[in-house]
């Protein structure tokens, strides 16, 4: 992330990135858990799951947005 003694872009432009990435990656992953919770016929487990993929969902769009407005501001 260095270079000549200057950042490619600040830690909390990567915290951020690192929080969406981790995000990103659940939601994803929240397919998978879904059919398990289907096939075992567990219509609860089904909806739960659901309901916990749409808010992370929601969670990375607005740490998305956050994201967004920190590199527009060059806050570093």
């Amino acid at each position: 992330m260095v270079s000549n003694g200057t950042k490619a872009m600040s830690d909390l432009e990567y915290d951020l990135l690192t929080v969406l990435r981790n995000k990103a990656e659940a939601v994803q992953s929240y397919d998978a858990y879904i059919q398990d919770a289907q096939q075992a016929d567990s219509q609860p487990c089904v909806q739960l799951l659901q309901k916990l993929q749409q808010e992370d969902m929601k969670q990375a769009e607005e740490i998305r947005q956050h994201l967004q407005q920190v590199m527009q501001s060059g806050k570093m």
